[in-house]
């Protein structure tokens, strides 16, 4: 077990395990995953994938993957049909409800971010929003996307990170008691909810997850915060 996953306190579960458990949350979720997402975050996650999807600045011609690409909103932000988007993801029950939708332009395809189904330096631009937290091996899910990224390809990473300390305390409280009676409530699944908050309060800080994309092998790596940290872009290049 590596030092990461000791330090978000699952030393007490094989790898494998986590995977399975990990799906069997967003199996339980997705048929209303993206009311959720609304009611938790009062519908500002709309406006920061719209500004991440921003900074990702697709073209024409380029292959791009969103990877834990779930329902498919990312994509759709990034979809046209002058390039090719697909939406990685392990579980096949989130990717039905984002086919349901019916996009345009949109690939899917199952995978895991520690093992990704593209050849080497294929990819222009990978992104990942709120997913990376999940990885059974994050450090391990950084290299292999850093892997099949082309020489200069983009790595975007939208996720929860560390709130401004004036804040820290209200958002807190919010996390720990209103998101699970969410859960509970909307998505009849407080367990799954409950799961997900502590795997936000065990992601990363900001200056750590720089130091962790760095580490395996990506340049220019640069972040920027959306609602005073509460979420945060981490951005960096394959060299």
């Amino acid at each position: 077990m590596n030092d990461l996953s000791r330090s978000f306190g699952y030393e007490t579960v094989e790898p494998d395990e986590r995977e399975r458990r990990i799906r069997r949350v967003f199996d339980a979720v997705a048929p209303r995953y993206d009311l959720m997402n609304d009611l938790m975050s009062l519908g500002v996650h709309r406006l920061w994938k719209r500004s991440f999807a921003a900074m990702v600045a697709p073209r024409a011609g380029e292959v791009i993957v969103d990877l834990a690409g779930g329902t498919g909103d990312i994509a759709a932000l990034l979809a046209a049909p002058d390039r090719t988007v697909i939406v990685c993801d392990p579980s096949l029950r989130m990717m039905s409800a984002g086919r349901s939708r019916g996009l345009a332009d949109v690939r899917w395809a199952a995978g895991t971010g520690e093992a990704l189904p593209f050849a080497d330096a294929s990819v222009d631009a990978l992104t990942i929003s709120f997913g990376i937290r999940n990885a059974t091996d994050m450090r391990a899910a950084l290299v292999d996307m850093r892997r099949v990224l082309k020489p200069g390809g983009r790595f975007l990473c939208l996720e929860f990170s560390k709130a401004a300390a004036p804040i820290r305390p209200a958002y807190n409280f919010f996390s720990l008691t209103v998101i699970p009676r969410l859960g509970a409530w909307v998505a009849r699944a407080p367990e799954a909810y409950t799961y997900l908050v502590e795997s936000i309060r065990r992601f990363p800080d900001q200056e750590t997850m720089k130091r962790m994309m760095e580490e395996a092998g990506f340049a220019d790596v640069r972040y920027r915060n959306f609602s005073f940290g509460i979420a945060c872009v981490h951005a960096g290049v394959r060299r």
